[in-house]
């Protein structure tokens, strides 16, 4: 087997994947065992060896948000990229002294701050050099312009490793982040696009007007829903586009919720809540309904930070006709970090890491650029 880079021949790779989701609230860092010989059979991963998340504090993410609201300016951004690639850093160079691990590779996602896709642009900030350096091994990263370049969304990239990882039965799993993402095997084919926001708005509120973080697990989300609102919010031009498609912040983030603050704020606290934790599951219904009808016997899943917010679970099951479970094969928090060091891995071997059909990129390709320790 020919690799792109030089690594082990004789045993598993032991990698990093470094995930900083559109939550923006920190960085997960796993290291895997991936099999470079077991992505023809779909099969390559082999062990999660650990994982560590690793907060942002206030001040940098508070950097990041202002980063997304186009609030920072050049030089802001510029030093944003060091302190973050520090942050990354860090978190990596503590999980691999704990398990006591030299990785064969890292691979680095980085923040979104900003994603245009209509533009062909996307900008994840990290620092690679910094991360090779502390970890004395290569670093694929700024893995998804490549796709961007072929005309593609260069989102969303996970659905390639969740086939990787999941079985051959058919599946539906919707990952919570701050922007809400479903992926769809039906057996033969897989599906998949960002439904729109996730817990992005719902977390901003909370700071808005909880002055929290987050509304740990919805408990302030008790009010009720404003139907006449939410259909007014579901006629957003993002709903009525078609596969191939991904969102941001940019589109449901901070001046989304600035434009809708007057209207909000004439209704009772629990019911600002309420009503947009329902429209995270209205968005993720309709998009869901592209899909009619599921193959039988398909299984759903759910992770991500949205999970655990119980508002938000009793709005989708109102919705979906799928019941969904908790995704427990990973710890909360993990599962795109290991997506992400997979996409690594397939680099190293100069295999694609995006789906055409997933992402409208011209063709599949190898994703990311290296840099060595």
């Amino acid at each position: 087997m020919r690799f792109r880079i030089p690594l082990p021949e004789d045993r598993p790779w032991r990698v990093l994947g470094l995930m900083s989701g559109t939550s923006a609230d920190g960085v997960d860092v796993v290291a895997v065992e991936v099999d470079p010989t077991g992505f023809p059979d779909a099969r390559p991963f082999r062990a999660l060896l650990g994982h560590h998340a690793a907060p942002y504090p206030e001040a940098l993410k508070a950097a990041v948000l202002a980063a997304a609201s186009n609030r920072l300016d050049p030089a802001g951004l510029c030093v944003l990229q060091r302190r973050l690639g520090d942050h990354h850093a860090h978190a990596a160079a503590e999980l691999c002294a704990t398990l006591g691990l030299q990785p064969d590779l890292a691979s680095l996602h980085g923040q979104t701050v900003q994603h245009h896709p209509a533009e062909g642009a996307s900008l994840q900030l990290a620092d690679p050099y910094v991360l090779a350096e502390v970890l004395g091994c290569p670093v694929v990263w700024d893995l998804r312009r490549r796709d961007l370049a072929l005309g593609g969304q260069g989102a969303p990239l996970v659905p390639l490793p969740e086939r990787w990882l999941r079985g051959a039965e058919p599946w539906l799993a919707l990952n919570l982040g701050g922007i809400a993402n479903l992926a769809y095997w039906d057996g033969s084919r897989l599906q998949a696009w960002d439904t729109g926001p996730g817990m992005s708005l719902l977390d901003l509120a909370a700071r808005r007007w909880l002055g929290q973080a987050f509304d740990p697990g919805g408990a302030a989300a008790s009010g009720r829903v404003h139907s006449d609102l939410l259909e007014r919010w579901m006629q957003h031009p993002y709903f009525r586009q078609a596969p191939p498609k991904s969102t941001g912040r940019e589109v449901f983030g901070e001046a989304w919720l600035e434009a809708q603050a007057g209207t909000l704020e004439t209704l009772a606290l629990p019911d600002r809540l309420a009503a947009l934790a329902a429209f995270s599951a209205e968005a993720v219904a309709r998009e869901a309904a592209r899909l009619d009808p599921l193959a039988p016997g398909t299984h759903g899943l759910v992770s991500g930070g949205g999970a655990q917010h119980r508002r938000l679970r009793t709005e989708l099951a109102t919705r979906l006709p799928l019941p969904l479970e908790d995704d427990t094969a990973f710890p909360a928090g993990a599962r795109e970090a290991v997506s992400w060091a997979l996409l690594g891995a397939a680099s190293a071997l100069g295999l694609p890491g995006n789906l055409p059909e997933v992402t409208g990129a011209a063709r599949p390709v190898a994703l990311g650029s290296w840099v060595w320790p």
